[in-house]
């Protein structure tokens, strides 16, 4: 296509050292333009451009950190090396997709566990946090994960979501913020998870599976996997069997899916609105153990 005026292959030139020769416009998400961009030198990357919305570059900063943090310590591959960054723009490989297979979904299911066993050192992280363009609190704490939860996640949102969520399905809400303790399950030290992994954010490659777009911070590692949970991902059965074995979880974690899932469901009413609160509530109310 014919770069125009305002596209940012002038400034991925300069960024990148090198020729842009074909830029391809995959459309808009959220506050972002994603871009496919082939180099005069041959390398195939992808590009998300701030579409100047407000904070949408604080965004792109925070996924960028969270990528590195999270290659620290994954399995070679796992997570996508960050290829640039500058204001406003995010340049990651090209990743062609495949269809995933199960001996795939077992390999991603040990790979997950092994990023998970890599401790972090506090609960939230470095950098301002954001889940699509929800602004998340990740200042560093220690402590425990139940408290956490409702501090810097459930608590903060729940005043935005309480139009969507009426009196009642509100205080129902309140009530798993109030039993947290007795419905968090056996503490767990901080680890390293993506924190936005629903199947949407497994791109499956003839390599295996690849992670993208995290909200990655320290956090609690059954959220992870109750968030491949929450919309369904591809041999889901193999990937959960194959993490268990590596790093077996707590007794109970089935019947705490509910309360993990309970934040991200949160998210989805506050930026999509009503048809997500049905859900909410009964997870909210699946939690409590009713």
């Amino acid at each position: 296509m014919t770069v125009s005026g305002t596209d940012p292959a002038a400034r991925l030139e300069i960024l990148l050292g090198t020729a842009i020769s074909t830029v391809i416009d995959l459309g808009r998400s959220h506050a972002w333009r994603l871009l496919r961009v082939r180099t005069a030198d041959g390398r195939e990357l992808f590009v998300k451009a701030a579409a100047g919305q407000h904070d949408s570059d604080s965004v792109l900063r925070a996924e960028a950190a969270g990528l590195r943090w999270l290659g620290q310590a994954a399995p070679a591959g796992l997570v996508p090396a960050v290829e640039a960054t500058e204001t406003g723009l995010l340049v990651l490989p090209w990743l062609a997709e495949a269809e995933p297979t199960p001996a795939a979904a077992e390999r991603f299911g040990r790979e997950l566990a092994a990023l998970h066993t890599a401790s972090a050192a506090h609960f939230g992280a470095e950098w301002p946090g954001w889940i699509a363009t929800v602004p998340q609190d990740n200042r560093l704490e220690t402590g425990e994960w139940a408290d956490w939860y409702v501090r810097r996640r459930l608590a903060p949102l729940l005043p935005l979501a309480a139009p969507r969520l009426g009196s009642g399905g509100s205080r129902t809400i309140e009530r798993v913020l109030t039993e947290i303790e007795r419905l968090a399950g056996p503490a767990e030290p901080p680890s390293r998870i993506h924190g936005d992994l629903w199947s949407g954010n497994v791109l499956w490659t003839e390599s295996g599976a690849r992670l993208i777009d995290p909200a990655a911070h320290g956090g609690h590692r059954e959220t992870d996997l109750a968030m491949l949970e929450l919309f369904g991902a591809p041999h889901l059965d193999r990937i959960l069997a194959a993490y268990h074995e590596a790093a077996p979880l707590a007794d109970g974690r089935q019947e705490r899916v509910p309360l993990h899932q309970l934040y991200p469901l949160l998210v989805h009413v506050v930026l999509y609105g009503g048809s997500y609160v049905d859900r909410t509530v009964a997870a909210a109310i699946a939690a409590l153990g009713q």
